[in-house]
Order: C-alpha cells, then structure tokens, then sequence
C-alpha cells in the first residue's frame, strides 16, 4: 500500500536537499571554496538517504531494520561531509 502523503513528502525532503547540494556546488565552482565541496557531497547523501528506506522496504522487500540501518547510514555519511566542511582543514586566511 502507497502512501501519497508520505512519498510525496520524501521527494520534495529529497528535491530540497538536492537544491542545497547544487547551490553549495555551485559556489565551489565559482569562489573556490573547498568547504562549499563537502556540503554539496553531504547533502547529496542526505538526499539519497531521504528515499533509500522505502525504496529498499517497498521495491526491493528489504527488511525495515536493515533498510533503516543503511539509510541512517547513507544520511549520517553524509553528515560527516558537512561537519568535515566546518571543522576540517581550511586555508590560512591572507590576514593570517
């Protein structure tokens, strides 16, 4: 049984997060900063993980634990991307 309320809530979560993902690419590309890299990437496996869970329950009758353990994965691998874009290396600023 298909729960519209629930599929369409997971596509807009995903359309969202694919929308941060291309913004924060974007400003890779144009300023160069590498930090803006690790946010996209994260927000792509974000995204993914926003879907993965049903797709591997419903279409491919994975269990629920397992498909919940490997889309809590896929969203906090993606977490890490994000919080290595804050905490990781950055360039030494020109003042520094």
């Amino acid at each position: 049984m298909v729960h519209i309320e629930l599929v369409i809530a997971k596509l807009v979560t995903m359309g969202l997060g694919f929308l941060i993902a291309y913004k924060a690419y974007r400003g890779y590309r144009v300023y160069g900063s590498e930090p803006m890299l690790y946010v996209a990437i994260g927000f792509l496996f974000i995204s993914i993980g926003a879907i993965v869970e049903g797709l591997l329950f419903d279409v491919l009758g994975v269990s629920i634990f397992v498909a919940g353990t490997i889309q809590t994965s896929i969203v906090a691998l993606g977490m890490l991307f994000v919080l290595y874009s804050l905490y990781g290396k950055m360039p030494a600023s020109p003042g520094e």
